[in-house]
């Protein structure tokens, strides 16, 4: 079964996850060399717009919760990463980067026991904290398991580095929890290139092939022999001789018209599965602009297919603790593994859903930590009634069922009626103001105070998105506002009112928009069913 969670992945994978239970883990952790990772929006003209959300805004800094992870890691029981930890704190002083590590050390303890002895973790990160990052899994793997350092090129050079030359590439770092950590090599997709190497044919069937030699690289004395009157080559042959002669009855060695010339093997294009791949990767492009689904640190699911296909086979358990966009669980879920995914955000759990629905409409997973029907809604609100944190909480999980922006930038104090905002129009020329109301209590002022701030902002539309079911004086109040036209487009309601129950069930269909803007919760392209696809050829 799949399984999506709302909530810090420290609590998540102590509360929810098994000793021993997952067989691939992938990570692309935030450093604040990257302050939007967690900034799901763009605003109308692609600039990052008031609603952006910075979820880890204050976990990479040095303050309580840092020095209390530090405490945990000392008292862990694991003597080696204690003792790294407490010498990069020597060296690094309570700084952010220092914040950032010990945040790491904890969870990687954690992602460590929850991996099978099969198991493997890939690590995704810049090469602002790679070194250091190293040098913790190092101690939490040992360092026998390390397997790569993968460089991947994610992008062309820039041309505005001046000072330096330009950073295109990330850092994936490999390791594997033991030796009996599967692995698979993946191959290159066969460009022209590789194909033109294939020049000869005996034209028996077998199509193109080329020669590769048979001589050993290093010296092999018990595969020196002479074959059929040729004598072995200095450092002896590749293939002992029952190979040898398997080899020639199948009609796969070239023999040259000289005794003194070297036997070669066949290698037939039709039977090769193109280039392998090495730890630097520059053949797998970056997102365009139509392929993203909106995030700002969203990677392309080719990459995490070959990762996958590298390190799981079909069935097993696939995590990603920070999965952001869930670039992930989408080709886990294509590549037909089963997944966990963990993200902080009510966005990104909403954006994930609706991705996983739209790429596979038969899809069955199950998300923890937020209301799943109307009686969680209103429990969650009840306890905001309590705890302003759970407020704001029940907020942002409202606006995430209608995809609509955060208006304060997820944080607390004046929203000045503002509680989202929802770009619409073919050129993102409409917007919508969205007011969410967790009360039992709701009257008609409230939909004048609506109307109000819509004329304010010179809002196009106002949506009163509320758990308790409008008056009807409010729906009249509501209609009294008038339709708004946009060219090209059928009339909409100036002033909409959707029940947080309409909402659950129909999502962002509960409103009318024209031509609603969607980059941030992009419909993801159908996919194929792959289960009776070959090998993949990455």
């Amino acid at each position: 079964m799949n399984h999506l969670y709302y909530g810090d992945n420290l609590s998540v994978l102590r509360n929810s996850i098994a000793d021993a239970s997952v067989d691939l883990i992938y990570l692309d952790p935030p450093f604040n060399s990257n302050a939007s990772y967690n900034v799901l929006f763009k605003g109308p003209q692609g600039n990052e717009s008031a609603a952006q959300i910075e979820a880890f805004d204050d976990t990479w800094h040095w303050n309580d919760s840092a020095e209390s992870a530090f405490g945990e890691v000392m008292r862990s029981g694991n003597g080696n990463v204690a003792e790294m930890l407490r010498a990069m704190r020597s060296f690094l002083g309570d700084n952010d980067m220092m914040a950032y590590l010990t945040m790491m050390a904890v969870r990687l303890l954690e992602l460590h026991r929850v991996l099978k002895d099969t198991g493997s973790l890939y690590l995704h990160c810049d090469p602002t904290a790679s070194h250091y990052l190293k040098i913790l899994l190092d101690a939490v793997f040992g360092a026998r398991n390390f397997r790569n350092e993968i460089v991947w090129q994610r992008s062309s050079a820039k041309g505005d580095a001046t000072k330096k030359m330009a950073w295109n590439h990330d850092i994936i770092l490999a390791l594997a929890k033991s030796d009996n950590s599967a692995f698979h090599p993946v191959f290159a997709v066969k460009t022209d290139e590789y194909n033109g190497r294939f020049r000869l044919d005996d034209k028996d069937g077998r199509g193109a092939y080329r020669l590769a030699p048979l001589d050993s690289p290093s010296p092999r004395p018990n595969l020196t022999y002479s074959y059929k009157g040729y004598a072995p080559p200095s450092k002896g042959w590749r293939v002992n001789r029952e190979l040898m002669e398997k080899l020639d009855a199948e009609g796969r060695l070239a023999f040259p018209k000289s005794k003194d010339g070297r036997i070669s093997r066949k290698h037939y294009l039709a039977e090769q599965d193109g280039r392998k791949i090495g730890d630097v990767w520059t053949d797998l492009p970056p997102l365009q602009s139509g392929q993203r689904m909106g995030y700002p640190t969203e990677k392309p699911v080719a990459l995490l297919e070959r990762i996958l296909a590298a390190s799981s086979n079909e069935g097993d358990v696939v995590l990603d603790p920070f999965c952001g966009c869930g670039t992930t669980v989408h080709a886990a879920q294509k590549m037909d593994r089963q997944w966990i995914g963990i993200d902080v955000t009510h966005l990104a759990i909403g954006l994930i859903e609706k991705r996983l629905r739209d790429a596979f409409p038969k899809v069955a997973f199950t998300t923890h930590g937020v209301p799943q029907d109307i009686a969680g809604a209103r429990d969650m609100a009840q306890r905001g009634r309590k705890d302003k944190n759970y407020y704001f909480e029940f907020e942002k999980w409202a606006l995430s069922l209608i995809a609509a922006q955060p208006g304060n930038m997820g944080k607390k104090g004046a929203d000045k009626g503002i509680d989202g905002r929802i770009y619409f129009g073919s050129k993102s020329e409409g917007t919508a103001i969205v007011s969410v109301k967790a009360g039992d209590n709701v009257g008609v002022a409230m939909i004048r105070d609506l109307r109000g701030v819509i004329e304010r902002e010179n809002a196009a539309v106002g949506i009163f998105l509320t758990l308790t079911a409008p008056t009807k004086p409010m729906v009249t109040e509501a209609a009294g506002a008038g339709q708004f036209e946009m060219e090209g487009f059928e009339p909409v309601p100036r002033i909409q009112i959707v029940t947080i129950e309409q909402a659950m069930e129909l999502r962002d269909r509960a409103l009318r928009l024209p031509a609603r803007r969607d980059d941030t919760f992009k419909k993801a392209a159908v996919e194929k069913d792959t289960r009776s696809q070959g090998k993949l050829d990455l």
